[in-house]
């Protein structure tokens, strides 16, 4: 799902481009046990233009701004891992706001 690191929180996200609309769905998990968010942006995968869609989509959703947010790990990939810098008190903000997703894992 996400971990706490210092200063901010990474965030596993399945990015869907070139959808019918953008959004946050639910959190879902793959056949290797990963748990991720899965999003949706209505870009095309070209030039980096669905990573910057995700980004402010993830900026509007959780009311944080552009510049704290950063896809660090699979830029080119559907999994990416995504930076969130913020203090503590924004932190537990937007950790709430992430646990409120539905949850669409299968139980064990």
């Amino acid at each position: 799902m996400f971990d706490r690191v210092p200063g901010g929180l990474l965030l596993r996200v399945r990015l869907t481009p070139g959808a019918s609309r953008d959004g946050l769905d639910a959190w879902q998990g793959d056949a290797a046990g990963q748990v991720h968010l899965a999003a949706r942006v209505r870009a095309v995968p070209e030039k980096g233009k669905a990573n910057t869609a995700l980004v402010a989509l993830l900026a509007k959703q959780l009311a944080i701004p552009k510049r704290d947010i950063d896809v660090i790990r699979g830029a080119t990939s559907r999994l990416k891992t995504v930076r969130l810098t913020a203090d503590e008190v924004v932190q537990a903000r937007i950790v709430a706001q992430l646990e409120a997703f539905s949850d669409e894992r299968k139980p064990d």
